[in-house]
């Protein structure tokens, strides 16, 4: 495993609106990019480490850190509502016309995710490893509450099940025992093949491989969410 190269993105662009300058805000300490970088620093298996972002600041306080700063990202990939993809593609592309680098596997890590377990991170990437057929490994995690409970408002404001659980009557009020087991995507590490971007032009691919985790909270969006990060890690 050593000998493939297993490169980490950190996408961390400047516009961020509901907390500004999020990503590097100081949270206990230090700025919230710091984190990824040293949970990408402290893996057994990353070997290289970089951030995609369009922002001269969080650059200079990425390099400080340890990350690798070897483009700024291009402003119309720094938007709101820029997908992950478009960010990936141009990274890979820029490093092999540039440094004739390719890796043979992509970690992304949000910067959002301060309290991410480096095992986890690890097990992913093994995962991955063991299993060269698949394209990707996605971090997930068990939901609070099963989409099978959830409902949906319609044309007429009348509540209608979200999901129907096909055969059985009333399958909203079912038990949760006897309900599918669901998992929702909690992002704190996602291991992709480098081919999976290069060949299949997406982030996933059609075979996703689950990383089953037991406690991960979910990333800092709002100032709310600043708040509940600094009690957590206060209680570290």
């Amino acid at each position: 495993m050593n000998r493939k190269k297993i490169l980490a993105i950190i996408p961390a662009r400047g516009g961020s609106k509901r907390v500004p300058k999020k990503n590097i805000k100081i949270l206990a300490g230090k700025p919230l990019i710091a984190y990824s970088i040293e949970h990408a620093k402290l893996s057994k298996y990353i070997n290289r480490t970089i951030v995609s972002t369009d922002d001269d600041e969080i650059a200079k306080i990425a390099k400080k850190f340890g990350a690798e700063l070897p483009f700024l990202r291009p402003k119309e990939l720094a938007g709101d509502y820029v997908k992950d993809f478009p960010v990936f593609e141009h990274a890979l592309n820029w490093l092999s016309e540039n440094e004739s680098y390719k890796p043979d596997i992509v970690v992304h890590l949000r910067p959002t995710s301060p309290l991410r377990e480096v095992e986890d991170v690890d097990g992913a990437i093994e995962l991955l490893m063991r299993n060269p057929d698949t394209d990707s490994v996605r971090t997930v995690i068990e939901p609070a509450s099963s989409p099978y409970k959830m409902y949906k408002i319609d044309a007429d404001g009348f509540l209608e099940k979200f999901i129907d659980l096909h055969g059985e009557e009333e399958s909203n009020n079912l038990p949760d025992q006897k309900l599918p087991k669901v998992y929702r995507h909690i992002g704190t590490a996602d291991v992709i093949w480098a081919k999976t971007i290069f060949d299949k032009k997406e982030m996933s691919g059609g075979k996703m491989l689950p990383y089953v985790v037991e406690k991960a909270y979910s990333g800092i969006n709002t100032p709310e969410d600043w708040d509940f990060y600094e009690f957590l890690i206060s209680k570290i």
